[in-house]
């Protein structure tokens, strides 16, 4: 379908029954009005309460919010076309941003208009080539209870390596980001690197039966279902402190990570306050309001991480030099096999 037909069907869904048809913000005839993206629960709840007022006091901007997930916003761009973003700066997660980026969805970053990105750390910066910037960083290492696991894990290979691991696992399943993080990391442990694939099943198996989840492992921590896992140090913190017995460690070889990557959508007619709203989000003032809501680590070189959150953010400074670099261009070329595969291994 071409570009002038899709937007001429559009036209006529939104005539018939208006913008909700197809649920895509930039029906709107594509308003001067900037549209932002976030995460539904808590998150929505941030956004409007505290961190779009503080991002509106500082520029005078009322954005718009879309509330979805990933694979929403992927849809709804696609829906929209380049030419017409339903987006002025769409956060997502880089396994995401890396199939619209391809597609030409992004525009590369004017730097000149975001001059808090000079203050990066190279892990927000490096893996999109300077078309994004990731504004949060969840950092993933190995969470357990301290009440059930006598010798605390060191490694990754630990989970495979340490008889007393073994049958109290947790994983995230293939559909989630760390799900693919964690083959990845079982091929380069083992095998040849993040692209060997055939090692890393193959370590999967010897694993075992596990606990799988799609998004919400503290539910199997919290009754003691499982007793490791690959952890959100973020929630692990919110674990701890509500009296739980765990901890999260920083394991040898490397962390994984949840990142929202943040991308300027091409045509947007709301480019300029995009800029403005991106320089926000890394700015130490934005920077540490996600910080000490979410306890994700800091993207800003400028923001130090204060004595009182340094258990519940523990990776900073120099550690931000200790995450894997991920192929996801793999992942999502290969998408089908992978989880077939790994369905065998597991279960869906």
């Amino acid at each position: 379908m071409t570009d002038i037909n899709r937007r001429r069907m559009l036209q006529a869904l939104v005539a018939i029954g208006g913008a909700s048809v197809l649920n895509v913000p930039g029906v709107y005839a594509q308003a001067e009005k900037l549209v932002i993206t976030t995460y539904g629960g808590s998150w929505e709840k941030f956004w409007k309460e505290i961190f779009l007022p503080a991002f509106t006091d500082e520029t005078g901007i009322d954005p718009q919010l879309d509330i979805g997930l990933g694979s929403v916003y992927t849809t709804n761009m696609r829906a929209s076309g380049v030419e017409n973003p339903p987006y002025g700066c769409l956060m997502t997660n880089e396994i995401y941003a890396t199939v619209l980026r391809e597609e030409g969805y992004f525009e590369k970053l004017d730097l000149e208009q975001l001059p808090n990105y000079a203050d990066l750390y190279p892990v927000a910066t490096e893996a999109s080539e300077g078309y994004a910037a990731v504004g949060l960083i969840s950092p993933i290492g190995i969470g357990y209870r301290t009440d059930m696991i006598q010798t605390p894990p060191k490694s990754w290979k630990d989970l495979w390596e340490m008889p007393e691991l073994q049958g109290r696992l947790g994983l995230y399943n293939i559909k989630n980001s760390a799900g693919k993080m964690f083959l990845m990391l079982a091929s380069k442990l083992y095998g040849s690197g993040i692209t060997d694939l055939e090692t890393g099943f193959a370590k999967l198996a010897e694993l075992g039966p596990v606990y799988q989840t799609d998004f919400n492992m503290s539910t199997g921590l919290a009754t003691g279902e499982i007793a490791v896992a690959p952890f959100d140090f973020g929630e692990i913190a919110r674990l701890r402190n509500q009296g739980l017995p765990v901890d999260c460690i920083i394991p040898e070889e490397g962390l994984m990570m949840w990142d929202q990557t943040f991308n300027i959508c091409t045509n947007t007619p709301a480019r300029e306050q995009a800029y403005q709203y991106l320089n926000f989000v890394l700015s130490p003032a934005g920077q540490e309001l996600l910080m000490r809501e979410f306890f994700v680590s800091p993207v800003n070189r400028n923001v130090e991480v204060p004595a009182e959150l340094q258990k519940d953010v523990p990776v900073s400074g120099e550690a931000m030099e200790q995450f894997i670099k991920w192929d996801w261009e793999l992942m999502n070329s290969n998408a089908e096999e992978i989880s077939r595969r790994w369905n065998e291994i597991f279960g869906a």
